[in-house]
């Protein structure tokens, strides 16, 4: 699957506008404008969409913030380019979110990892050509076939974790999202530290 479908949301979204969100959002900003440095989230010029996002889970329940739909072109974000996911409902293909702007076109994808376990607390997903050519089939990698934002993908997800080590990676590959690798953690600290030990 080539960049060009990424950034376009493919589940029914049902976006309430509002405030930005306040709790641990300086956080995620410091990681989010670091990985953008890196080049792992950012803005294709050729294609004209954003890649990569990240995520950071609200006192172990369902919520999560999550950077906005098509915001990989900042190179510093603010709290308005960040919304809530209040509900994710997989089987229906459908996510409700609270913010300035609409949640990212990952945001099943999120949503999928965290109900794996009550210990996950942040997600990164990044696009890196060379991390995800070497990584693919290395590390934990959903099938081919699968694309992202879709039910399917987060079914996937949770197979992997069900029957690979991803448990213990905290990392895997999307073999059908090119150039796309997630990694996770009980904090931010870790999910970026998964996503260095595999690019080293």
């Amino acid at each position: 699957m080539s960049t060009i479908d990424e950034g376009y949301i493919k589940f029914q979204l049902h976006w309430e506008e509002g405030a930005a969100p306040s709790q641990n959002i300086q956080e995620l900003i410091q990681y989010r404008d670091q990985l953008y440095q890196k080049g792992w989230i950012g803005f294709d010029k050729v294609h004209k969409v954003g890649f990569g996002n990240i995520s950071l889970r609200l006192d172990r329940s369902d919520h999560f913030i999550i950077s906005s739909t098509q915001t990989g072109h900042f190179k510093q974000t603010q709290p308005e380019h960040y919304c809530e996911v209040l509900k994710c409902d997989i089987p229906a293909n459908t996510v409700w979110c609270l913010g300035p702007l609409r949640a990212s076109s990952e945001s099943m994808s999120h949503a999928a990892v965290y109900s794996c376990s009550e210990k996950i607390g942040a997600i990164i997903h990044i696009h890196q050509h060379e991390l995800w050519m070497r990584s693919k089939h290395q590390i934990p990698t959903t099938s081919d076939e699968v694309a992202y934002g879709t039910p399917e993908m987060a079914y996937e997800i949770q197979r992997l974790y069900r029957e690979t080590s991803l448990p213990q990676d905290g990392v895997l590959a999307m073999a059908g999202h090119e150039d796309g690798i997630i990694s996770f953690g009980e904090d931010l600290a870790e999910a970026y530290r998964n996503l260095e030990r595999i690019s080293l």
